[in-house]
């Protein structure tokens, strides 16, 4: 699906590179440097670095949704094991009623789930 899009607008930037061969000068204000270069050129570089800027931006901003993300990944492992351990119990219980046994009184676990391990704020 990303070569559909790829593809084409790569072949549109070549074509752009390849009709603008005229030099162009290139002067960033409180420098007096001058960078002369085919405008084709020009434009592919400086839209590349402004490509570069803006997923750099965009991966800088998505770093709290990853961690929280990662967080609630933690939790849901802890809360699964838990219910792992109450299916345990249950399976167990209904063996014993099964047979004829009194379950035993534990039913609660001894250790709880702490509230910031199922994604509370510290």
């Amino acid at each position: 699906m990303r070569w559909v899009l790829f593809v084409p607008l790569l072949v549109i930037l070549a074509l752009f590179a390849l009709s603008n061969p005229q030099d162009v000068e290139i002067r960033l204000w409180p420098f007096d440097l001058a960078w002369v270069s085919p405008l084709g050129t020009a434009v592919l570089i400086l839209a590349g670095l402004a490509f570069l800027l803006g997923a750099g931006i965009t991966w800088a901003a998505s770093l709290p949704a990853r961690r929280r993300a990662a967080r609630m990944e933690q939790a849901a492992k802890l809360l699964e094991a838990e219910l792992a351990t109450y299916r345990a119990r249950e399976e167990k219980a209904r063996r014993d009623a099964d047979m004829g046994r009194i379950p035993e009184a534990q039913v609660i676990p001894a250790q709880p789930v702490p509230h910031s391990a199922i994604g509370g704020r510290h």
